[in-house]
């Protein structure tokens, strides 16, 4: 209690503190004439790149995000232009357009989609050295079917998406970085030759992220169009990729094997999945509790660890039902059926519950 009192007197203090605009135009114009590679470039980049700055320290000092950080060079390089300071964009053909950057020109960039009508855009340039191009602009949500059918989603590593229509989608897998990372760890530091490897292995990481992207646009995407509601899992992602290392006092237990399990669980995008379809199908997404999902019967209702037989296969141990885990599971997820909690399970033992209706 007393160092959050005295972490927002801090605050406080620094606010006040904090120069004004005009006052920032004046130092930066002083900064200007005196270094030679800063008049080099716009003014009007570097008076938003202060804004930005602005606006970030504000959001840190409202408890909306966290605490501004130094970019690093190689990863965190861009800027940002607004409409202030006059947007310029023209299509040439059906795949290339071009921009007006200040004290730059005309660049020219392939779109990947529709060019919106934004009020402003960032350029920024990636570890493994391509330069993109972002338009901020609110993207339109998709129309709801007027089907009113209700869809579940599993997620999962064998299989990283499993509707309780039977569909099972695999994602892509990505290409091994073990290579690329033994020949940077071969390089002596500061050198061109590990420069050239720290780039390679930067195009294998954004390639394994491209595919990944690729795949979760266009399942979620799919989901948005054929289904009216859809029910996903309630995880933790962040929570569940943590790392097992633990510390020198309490070191980890079979901190390998959680490893891999972390990076297959970062390869599916589990995450990027809910918060894209959630994006794309507003209001229409529901998240039900995880728990013993990969216990319970779709057709019965019974809860047991012995219903799950092996990764793929399912057998209820009261009624007999068969089907594939991750399906089952995801109709138990459709069905809104999860177990709420530990106190529910003896019940479902005890006695098979009806099978869940329907839904129109």
């Amino acid at each position: 209690m007393w160092n959050l009192a005295v972490e927002q007197l801090s605050m406080r203090a620094h606010r006040q503190a904090m120069p004004t605009a005009a006052e920032r135009s004046r130092q930066l114009t002083d900064a200007r004439h005196e270094f030679g590679w800063l008049a080099g470039g716009s003014t009007t980049v570097q008076q938003q790149a202060l804004r930005d700055f602005e606006r970030a320290l504000l959001n840190w000092w409202g408890g909306t995000h966290r605490r501004p950080t130094w970019r690093k060079k190689g990863r965190h390089e861009g800027f940002r232009v607004t409409d202030g300071h006059g947007i310029r964009v023209e299509q040439l053909n059906r795949r290339w357009s071009r921009a007006w950057i200040p004290r730059v020109g005309w660049v020219k960039f392939r779109r990947t989609r529709t060019v919106p009508d934004a009020r402003s855009f960032r350029v920024t340039r990636g570890p493994a050295g391509r330069w993109h191009i972002a338009f901020a602009a609110i993207p339109a949500t998709i129309e709801a079917p007027g089907n009113f059918e209700v869809v579940g989603v599993d997620r999962g590593v064998a299989v990283t998406l499993a509707y309780s229509d039977g569909t099972m989608l695999h994602g892509p897998k990505p290409a091994s970085v073990k290579p690329a990372a033994q020949a940077l760890l071969r390089c002596k530091r500061g050198s061109n030759r590990r420069r050239k490897a720290k780039g390679r292995l930067a195009r294998v990481h954004a390639r394994n992220a491209d595919r990944r992207k690729d795949f979760v646009e266009k399942a979620s995407t799919d989901l948005a169009r054929r289904f009216y509601l859809i029910r996903i899992e309630d995880l933790r992602v962040a929570n569940m990729a943590r790392s097992a290392r633990g510390t020198v006092e309490a070191p980890g237990r079979n901190v390998r094997q959680k490893a891999g399990l972390n990076r297959s669980i970062m390869a599916g995008g589990w995450g990027m999945f809910a918060s894209r379809l959630e994006d794309k199908a507003p209001g229409r997404v529901e998240r039900i509790n995880p728990a013993y999902t990969s216990q319970r019967c779709s057709a019965c209702g019974h809860v047991a660890a012995e219903n799950r037989q092996s990764q793929s296969c399912f057998r209820c141990v009261t009624c007999g039902h068969t089907s594939n885990a991750d399906v089952n599971a995801a109709r138990v997820i459709a069905a809104g059926r999860a177990v709420r909690g530990a106190e529910n399970v003896s019940a479902s033992k005890r006695e098979p519950q009806h099978a869940p209706p329907k839904v129109a």
